[in-house]
């Protein structure tokens, strides 16, 4: 049944670095639905509980995230904008704890494994895995810790009502997630993507598999290169039900119907044992 206002899921608590995506790509104040895996967001979005769904897709120093160029391929739900969200990771304790007392910090594997720094220079403190950045902050409030802190974003302390006691700790600043916006086609012509004001850039996602021969990839790949379409990212994948052959998920910069695109997924076609657009939308900041 179709939802009566705007509402997009997202893996996490509330406070995760996927509802600060959100808002950026939706409105500030949008409703959002925490969902507590990857598969129930898109599940959410493919059965009509949600109008959209905010996913990662890859982080500048930890790479790609894997299970959704799989979810991509498995549920069909078109990509229809992107953006990337730089990662501040925040020491974060309930609002009477003091930095002093602090000896255990929770938080996501790898929200700890990007803070080393900070953990060498404070050896006292224990790194403790925790299944979400944003539910270790909701975790140390409502159980109201008086030696831990947790890791996470500023939108996470704001939403549980913690304070902040060291901003910014990652060790690289030069951290940004992309994320992606999915829709259903319903959903998609009335909520957007919004038409751009002025020229903008394009950027096409699909996915396709090659036969297994020499030089296969090479000749898909030219179909792009000999119309000058710059390729931003390629991820190989396995196939599933055919050991050592991978589906190939690529993105080039270019609006889906300009000439250049037509020619190039046409000729595409011809080689590929199977194609899909996986979506076309405005390049993200």
């Amino acid at each position: 049944m179709k939802p009566p206002k705007e509402r997009i899921a997202f893996q996490g608590e509330r406070g995760a670095f996927s509802e600060e995506a959100a808002r950026r790509l939706v409105a500030p104040g949008v409703a959002v639905m925490p969902c507590p895996r990857f598969e129930d967001v898109f599940r959410s979005l493919k059965e009509g509980t949600v109008t959209g769904a905010v996913v990662p897709i890859e982080n500048s120093l930890a790479g790609s995230v894997h299970e959704n160029y799989d979810h991509l391929q498995n549920f069909e739900l078109p990509i229809t904008a992107e953006t990337s969200v730089r990662i501040v990771h925040n020491l974060i304790a309930p609002n009477p704890v003091k930095f002093s007392s602090i000896r255990r910090v929770f938080s996501h594997p790898v929200a700890l494994n990007q803070c080393l720094n900070f953990f060498a220079s404070n050896s006292q403190i224990e790194r403790v895995p925790f299944y979400d950045t944003a539910g270790s902050v909701k975790m140390i409030t409502e159980e109201k810790l008086t030696d831990a802190a947790a890791i996470a974003s500023a939108v996470a302390a704001e939403t549980y009502g913690a304070k902040i006691l060291r901003k910014s700790i990652e060790d690289d600043r030069e951290n940004y997630t992309r994320f992606f916006l999915l829709r259903q086609p319903q959903f998609t012509k009335k909520f957007g993507p919004k038409p751009a004001s002025g020229p903008a850039e394009w950027k096409t996602s699909l996915v396709f598999t090659t036969r297994n021969a020499p030089g296969s990839l090479f000749r898909a790949l030219a179909a792009f290169a000999l119309r000058d379409l710059n390729l931003t990212k390629i991820e190989s994948r396995p196939l599933r039900g055919k050991p050592w052959e991978y589906l190939f998920y690529l993105d080039f910069l270019g609006h889906v119907d300009s000439a250049p695109a037509r020619n190039a997924l046409n000729h595409l076609a011809e080689l590929a044992d199977f194609l899909r657009v996986l979506g076309c939308y405005p390049k993200g900041a």
